[in-house]
């Protein structure tokens, strides 16, 4: 796709990682912190990695309000008309309808590519040839494309694709990557005898959470599907770019539910395709998922910051840079500092983090 003009990207950065407690905290979330220690935070490495895709101007991104400061801190060239700031956490609809009817009335011409602030991309130049290939189809097909990660294990914290081998559209001439496959179902995380079935089927894929499709299309497909979404945003896109457009957002955001993107649109219409990726890709929404890409010692442990370890291995371990931690005879465990709290759990148990936060929140708002 040799021109970019009419690429936009839309990075969804209003999520407060509850997984990834104590880390992760409402006031600064998993995407503003540097977790990997490459001097760049999430949100940094996302914007990026769209460089070459679309213009600079041509990046919005969406977010709780809490966080305007945060953002234009760490992402200085960002206006604030590229910056769409949420009143509250309805789930990924509102915001991806939000996203997609300011940059259409911007340029109704407008391809878009949704990706959240805080996932994990290794082999950055192959995901920019797939993001230019599917903007290139969804430019030239009336279609909603999604790319599908191929699945590594029976994981059940993620959503599964399944797709038709036996259906599919051809790549867009010149770009080197997989082709187009039909979508046949969605389904959300599966419990671990479904999600081994999945795997070994061979033609399910985790659900990587990226979209990509025209503003033409997904408004097409939001009146069809989810028409009171529409509706209220197609009222009020006169005030977008205007004084108007925050009180506006306020009032149509009262009036929207709390709904993801793939439930309201993905799941419903029969337009969807999917490309089968592999670049390196993680979430990273879990304690689990961090331990799984990072560098480990020699007894398979995972370890920021000054530490003994002694008859310890298996463990993630993370705590403040200038604190030295103690750690003796723990196998599979994470221990984890951020701020006021400390959490030692098994790794096993990383999807009870969210039960910790609601426990943790009947002590006091200052430790989530």
């Amino acid at each position: 796709m040799k021109n970019i003009q009419n690429n936009y990207v839309v990075i969804m950065a209003g999520g407060i990682g509850t997984r990834f407690w104590p880390f992760s905290r409402t006031n600064n979330p998993k995407q503003f912190h540097d977790i990997l220690g490459t001097g760049k935070t999430l949100i940094q490495q996302t914007v990026a990695r769209f460089e070459g895709v679309c213009p600079p101007e041509n990046i919005f991104i969406v977010s709780h309000k809490d966080y305007k400061n945060i953002i234009q801190e760490q992402i200085p060239f960002i206006t604030d008309n590229q910056l769409l700031l949420e009143p509250a956490r309805k789930n990924t609809a509102p915001c991806v309808a939000y996203a997609c009817y300011k940059i259409s009335q911007i340029n109704p011409n407008a391809n878009i590519i949704v990706a959240p602030a805080d996932h994990i991309i290794l082999k950055e130049e192959e995901f920019k040839k797939i993001a230019l290939q599917a903007l290139q189809s969804a430019e030239t097909k009336e279609i909603l494309i999604t790319l599908g990660i191929k699945p590594s294990r029976p994981d059940t914290g993620y959503g599964y694709i399944q797709y038709d081998n036996k259906r599919g559209l051809k790549k867009p001439m010149g770009l080197l990557s997989s082709p187009l496959k039909k979508v046949r179902m969605f389904t959300e995380k599966p419990p671990p005898e479904m999600a081994e079935e999945f795997v070994k089927s061979g033609d399910y894929l985790w659900n990587g959470g990226i979209f990509i499709w025209s503003a033409k299309t997904i408004i097409k497909t939001m009146e069809k599907y989810a028409p009171e979404l529409a509706e209220v945003f197609t009222d009020i896109k006169h005030h977008f770019g205007t004084p108007e457009e925050e009180n506006a957002i306020d009032t149509v955001y009262s009036m929207c539910k709390s709904d993801s993107i793939d439930y309201a649109i993905m799941e419903k219409a029969d337009n969807v395709y999917v490309i089968p990726v592999d670049f390196g890709w993680s979430d990273l929404g879990t304690w689990k998922s961090l331990y799984e890409i990072s560098e480990k010692d020699h007894a398979q442990n995972v370890v920021s910051g000054h530490s003994i370890l002694e008859n310890t291995t298996n463990c993630i371990i993370r705590t403040h840079k200038d604190k030295l931690v103690v750690v003796s005879n723990l196998d599979g465990f994470i221990v984890s500092e951020y701020d006021n709290v400390l959490m030692i759990c098994k790794k096993e148990d990383e999807q009870r983090v969210k039960d910790f936060v609601a426990e943790a929140k009947k002590k006091g708002k200052e430790f989530i």
